[in-house]
């Protein structure tokens, strides 16, 4: 089985992904990481990539495709796999689609939160971002950014409710609650066992 998962920033995408991972012993594959490992091989942040993708298409088409024939190969193993990627539930259309959602506010507020820590901060390559403010308003760019990549490249809107299994508003759950309520869903959609 492939799960896929997309949603919005702060929603708790990786968290979620991470908690399932262990929970259903599943390989997980994470565009997200893929995106900022290639934004460093060229020397830039995140945002950076984003913009340059806007006339690169390669950066997000090439980056989806090899996702999606990873997925495809690793869920030969008889493994469940979990993928997460913004698009992916698109490149994968027999996957489990699950949308995490979070208001902007909480979610901006979140990332905030994890940026706040140095580890974390160089992970996400997020760049330097000095204030809450600053960072509401880098969020804001990459929805934009994002929003007109996925149209032109894909022809695709993400915030479409109605292409996913499962839509959930994580802004005032844990993420605790948030797996939980996801397996729940996958204990009733699948044959999963847990």
């Amino acid at each position: 089985m492939i799960i896929t998962i997309s949603g919005t920033p702060g929603s708790g995408k990786s968290t979620i992904a991470s908690n399932l991972v262990k929970l259903l012993q599943a390989e997980r594959i994470y565009v997200g990481g893929i995106r900022r490992e290639l934004a460093r091989e060229k020397g830039m942040t995140l945002e950076e990539l984003n913009q340059y993708a806007l006339t690169h298409p390669e950066t997000d088409v090439d980056v989806d495709q090899q996702a999606a024939h990873q997925a495809r190969e690793a869920a030969l193993s008889g493994k469940t796999i979990i993928v997460e990627g913004r698009t992916q539930f698109h490149f994968l259309p027999d996957s489990v689609k699950i949308y995490i959602k979070v208001d902007f506010e909480e979610g901006a507020r979140r990332i905030w939160d994890e940026l706040q820590d140095h580890h974390r901060k160089q992970a996400r390559n997020e760049g330097t971002i000095n204030s809450f403010e600053e960072m509401k308003r880098e969020l804001r760019q990459r929805q934009e950014n994002d929003t007109q990549r996925y149209e032109q490249y894909y022809h695709l809107n993400l915030a479409d409710e109605s292409q996913y299994d499962l839509v959930m508003d994580t802004t005032s759950m844990t993420a605790e609650e948030a797996t939980q309520k996801v397996l729940h869903f996958l204990r009733q959609k699948t044959s999963i066992n847990l």
